[in-house]
């Protein structure tokens, strides 16, 4: 984690064709900035805020590949990693809903993740794609930065791109991914941002649209390459192997699956089987 963290500062700072110096200055030693770049010293909250606020950046667009949270309490937050992280979607939707954990959701952005992970477990636990798009749009509804869009509100709106595309409202659908995708290369990298080209290469498979799938699955791969990530590499060449069987493309399909398998077992991460 603290290698991540200094990672994702070091290049936001460097997008910002700003100095180390010019970063400390007023904040800490030049010296401990790059000893937190180099994922050498981890910063308490108060250096991690004055360091974000410099660089003009949010909490959560430095977050690595790492859940959103819902509340100011870090009991709360960690319940709702390891329930997500483990995909007990029926522990989390239990979670969610219980009135403790719903006192402690304050601001809006924690209400927008709350009703993001809540509809996650409409579609996980209930398969009901009327609730899950309800509390999509109540998520998004409390998207505080309009234009400037956060990870979750991208996230947000290239789900509900697939919802709608899962209910045969092609239009709707490819409105919310253009929306979900404008910018993103201008975006501060976080690894969230790989699960986007998924689901925009997954929304234009359920709409049919095969050579879209495939341009932004081609997309999804280098730009997560790009960034020396691996993070939806395996889901990515799953859903072409998916694509290549239903083509009957014996030898793309094989392909294709091998290298989901083996990215699957390398790194651990869980594959979409339900298409």
């Amino acid at each position: 984690m603290t290698n991540q963290l200094g990672s994702s500062l070091k290049e936001i700072r460097k997008q910002q064709k700003l100095s180390q110096k010019e970063v400390a200055n007023g904040i800490c030693a030049q010296s401990m900035l790059s000893a937190i770049e180099t994922g050498k010293y981890m910063p308490n909250a108060r250096l991690l805020l004055a360091l974000c606020d410099r660089l003009a950046i949010s909490l959560d667009e430095i977050s690595l590949n790492s859940n959103f949270t819902i509340s100011a309490s870090q009991k709360f937050n960690k319940t709702l990693s390891k329930l997500c992280n483990e995909h007990k979607y029926v522990g989390l939707k239990t979670f969610l809903l219980d009135p403790v954990t719903i006192d402690n959701v304050q601001t809006a952005v924690e209400v927008q993740a709350y009703y993001y992970y809540l509809s996650v477990t409409n579609f996980q636990v209930d398969a009901d794609l009327r609730l899950t798009e309800q509390n999509l749009k109540l998520s998004l509804s409390n998207d505080e930065k309009g234009t400037m869009q956060s990870t979750l509100t991208r996230l947000g709106l290239a789900s509900l791109g697939l919802i709608q595309a899962k209910k045969g409202l092609s239009t709707s659908a490819t409105t919310l991914v253009i929306k979900a995708m404008t910018n993103i290369e201008q975006a501060n990298y976080v690894e969230n941002l790989n699960i986007i080209f998924y689901l925009v290469a997954l929304t234009n498979y359920e709409l049919k649209n095969i050579q879209g799938a495939l341009k932004w699955v081609t997309k999804g791969i280098a730009y997560i390459t790009g960034h020396n990530s691996h993070y939806m590499l395996a889901n990515l060449y799953r859903l072409v192997a998916q694509i290549a069987k239903e083509n009957e493309q014996a030898d793309q399909q094989l392909e294709a699956q091998q290298r989901s398998n083996f990215l699957k077992n390398l790194f651990n991460e869980k594959i979409n089987e339900n298409f």
